[in-house]
């Protein structure tokens, strides 16, 4: 009975210090949005004198109210939505296909072809800017929403996972439906794509996420203000001395544009290490 008194309160304290650990985890990785969100409820004239509190200054909604009221950044809040919406859809959809045809359809050269795809996380974005950049001027396509959504649709680490988790899919599944007489679409639309959910959410908070964030290519393709997206629009903002001045506002905007990104990950966050299990081989 000591020993097991013992274990138990050994296994306590273990437990106790790894939660205070992962508190401080926490915090840290809060710190920069708390401060944020301070900033964005302080008056702008009180954040000349002082900026490193942790709570508002000079308390204050008039940040958050006229995010949208202040140039184009309600234009740019659109554009990100319409870009992220359509290459989320757009990617999920193409990189299950593809995993699909990868992992249950075999054709000749599928290893070279495969290969050919992985080979793509290899490769940095950066060292495709400028090939990408002329081929895209080639045909005037820059400051289109297609310029902006076309490059980020086809996402190898995309078709590796939903490789993955097709190849895990037991084969008696198909092999049932075919009997059935179903054909190749029938099996894909109506039984892989269903399992496949977790995967297919999983890669599309991957997407949504990335899309929102990018900032990289935006910048280069985008060269007029009415097709920023909310990155690069608040960006431009900080080239603007009198908006640079209003830290309050700055942060307001800041604050604002990263919404979505939280509001989707507290909605999809079961899904998503559901999906990452899968894919893994978890169960």
């Amino acid at each position: 009975m000591t020993t097991r008194a013992h274990h138990r309160a050994r296994r306590r304290l273990t437990t106790g210090w790894y939660h205070v650990a992962m508190a401080v985890a926490v915090l840290i990785w809060l710190l920069p949005m708390l401060w944020m969100v301070c900033l964005a409820l302080s008056n702008n004239q009180e954040l000349t004198k002082h900026t490193q509190q942790l709570w508002p200054v000079g308390f204050t909604l008039d940040n958050i109210l006229g995010v949208f009221s202040v140039g184009q950044t309600a234009r740019w809040f659109l554009n990100s939505v319409v870009v992220t919406s359509i290459t989320t859809v757009g990617t999920v959809l193409l990189c299950a296909m593809a995993g699909y045809a990868f992992a249950r359809i075999h054709f000749r050269g599928r290893t070279i072809v495969y290969a050919s795809v992985l080979a793509g996380l290899m490769i940095p974005k950066e060292a495709m800017f400028v090939p990408l950049f002329t081929m895209v001027a080639d045909i005037h396509m820059h400051n289109t929403y297609a310029a902006l959504i076309l490059p980020r649709i086809a996402a190898p680490l995309g078709v590796f996972l939903m490789t993955q988790f097709f190849s895990k899919v037991p084969l008696d599944v198909e092999e049932a439906a075919r009997i059935d007489g179903a054909g190749s679409w029938r099996i894909f639309g109506s039984i892989m794509l269903p399992l496949a959910r977790p995967a297919m959410v999983s890669l599309a908070i991957f997407t949504f996420v990335q899309t929102w964030n990018d900032y990289l290519w935006p910048l280069v393709s985008a060269t007029k203000s009415e097709m920023f997206t909310i990155t690069t629009g608040l960006a431009s903002l900080q080239g603007n001395f009198a908006q640079a001045t209003e830290l309050g506002s700055l942060m307001a905007r800041g604050l604002i544009g990263s919404l979505p990104l939280l509001i989707v990950f507290v909605l999809f966050q079961r899904h998503l290490i559901r999906g990452i299990s899968m894919t893994s081989g978890g169960k």
